[in-house]
C-alpha cells in the first residue's frame, strides 16, 4: 500500500466468510469459539446488558469512540469473546482477524463492602438479581457511575493488534458493546469481571435498616428468637413458659433448634398487617414473586438471615405503622 492510500475496501459477506474458516481451524485446534450473536439493532436488551452500555456511553472518553463498534457487533463481526476474572478476549473480523485483549481492575475491596451495606436486605433472591428485578434504589447504587459495579476507563486498559493508532479502534469498540450482549444471557460474568462474588450479595450477613430511630429497640430486635416475636406458627418454638436449660451429656455437644416461619405465618402477617404483596415486599427489602413463593411453600421456609430479619422487624408495626412506612417508601 502506498502513502496515504487505504486498503481495498472488502465486502462485509467476504469478510465474515473468512473469519469463519479461521474460527474452524480454531475448533479444530481446541478452542472454545463463542461469537457475539446481536437480534436486530438493539444490541442490549436486559437490565445488565443495557446498564454495561450506558455506563460505558456516559465517559467522553469513550463517547465519540464507541458508535465506531456498533455496526461491527451488529453484523456479527465479533467472532470470538470470552470473559474471564478481569480479562476479555476477543477476534475480531475486520480487513485481517484481529485479536482485541482487554483487563479490567478488580474492584476494591473496600468499594465492594460499601456496595454489600447499602444493599443488604434489598435483594431477595439470585434470580431477581441476575433477571436485573432490583428496586429502584439498588439499581441506582449498582449503575452508580463512580460508586457501582461497572468500570470506569482508567480501570479499563485495552489492545488491538490491528493497524489503527487510536487507543480505542473499531474492534476494541465492538468488543466493549459484544460484552454488553453477553452479559444479556450471562450477567453474572459482569460480577466475574470485577472479580467480586455476586452471591455475596444475597447471602451478606449485615443487618438491614430498622424501621425505627431507637437503637435500644434495635438492639432488642437483633438479639431476639425469631418465634419470640413473630408470634404465629413458627414451627421449633413451641417452648416450656420457664425453659430449662439443656443439660448436655457427656461428651456431646447440644445444638438448639432455631425457630422459623412457615407460609402460613407469613401470609397471616402480612394479612394483619392490611398489606398487597407487593407492598409487604417493599417492607421486607424483596421482590413481590418472593413473598409469592413465601407463602405458597410447604413447612418452615429455608429463608437467608437479612429475611428473617426483615421479618422479624415487620412482626413488630401494627398495621397504621405498616401503611406509615409503605407511604414513606413510596
Amino acid at each position: 500500500m502506498s502513502y496515504h492510500r487505504w486498503p481495498p475496501y472488502v465486502p462485509v459477506a467476504q469478510r465474515r466468510a473468512r473469519a469463519a474458516r479461521e474460527m474452524q481451524k480454531l475448533r479444530k485446534k481446541g478452542l472454545k469459539i463463542e461469537p457475539v450473536e446481536v437480534q436486530g439493532l438493539k444490541i442490549a436488551r436486559t437490565f445488565w446488558g443495557k446498564a454495561w452500555c450506558d455506563h460505558l456511553e456516559k465517559f467522553s472518553d469513550f463517547a465519540n469512540r464507541l458508535p465506531r463498534g456498533r455496526t461491527y457487533v451488529r453484523n456479527g463481526s465479533v467472532c470470538h469473546l470470552a470473559i474471564s476474572k478481569g480479562r476479555v478476549e476477543a477476534m475480531v473480523s475486520g480487513t485481517a482477524l484481529y485479536k482485541v485483549k482487554i483487563k479490567i481492575t478488580p474492584m476494591p475491596a473496600n468499594k465492594w463492602k460499601d456496595v454489600l451495606k447499602l444493599c443488604a436486605g434489598q435483594i431477595g433472591s439470585m434470580l431477581e438479581l441476575l433477571q436485573g428485578r432490583l428496586s429502584g434504589n439498588v439499581m441506582e447504587l449498582v449503575t452508580d457511575r463512580d460508586k457501582g459495579l461497572f468500570p470506569g476507563p482508567s480501570e479499563i486498559e485495552m489492545a488491538c493488534d490491528c493497524p489503527d493508532w487510536a487507543g480505542m479502534c473499531k474492534h476494541i469498540a465492538a468488543v466493549l458493546y459484544g460484552v454488553g450482549a453477553r452479559l444479556d444471557r450471562q450477567p453474572e460474568l459482569l460480577f466475574l469481571l470485577r472479580n467480586v462474588d455476586h452471591r455475596d450479595l444475597i447471602a451478606t450477613q449485615l443487618d438491614i435498616p430498622s424501621a425505627t430511630s431507637a437503637s435500644g429497640r434495635r438492639r432488642r430486635l437483633a438479639g431476639a428468637d425469631l418465634s419470640d416475636v413473630f408470634g404465629v406458627d413458627i414451627e421449633g418454638s413451641d417452648r416450656p413458659s420457664k425453659p430449662n436449660k439443656p443439660k448436655a451429656a457427656a461428651g456431646k455437644k447440644v445444638t438448639k433448634r432455631r425457630a422459623a416461619p412457615t407460609a402460613a405465618s407469613v401470609s397471616r402477617l402480612r394479612k394483619r398487617l392490611g398489606l398487597s404483596r407487593s407492598q409487604f415486599a417493599r417492607l421486607a427489602g424483596v421482590g413481590p414473586p418472593t413473598v409469592t413463593n413465601w407463602e405458597k411453600g410447604r413447612g418452615r421456609l429455608n429463608l437467608r438471615q437479612h429475611s428473617r430479619d426483615a421479618l422479624t422487624r415487620l412482626a413488630q408495626y401494627t398495621p397504621e405503622q405498616a401503611a406509615r412506612e409503605v407511604n414513606r417508601t413510596r
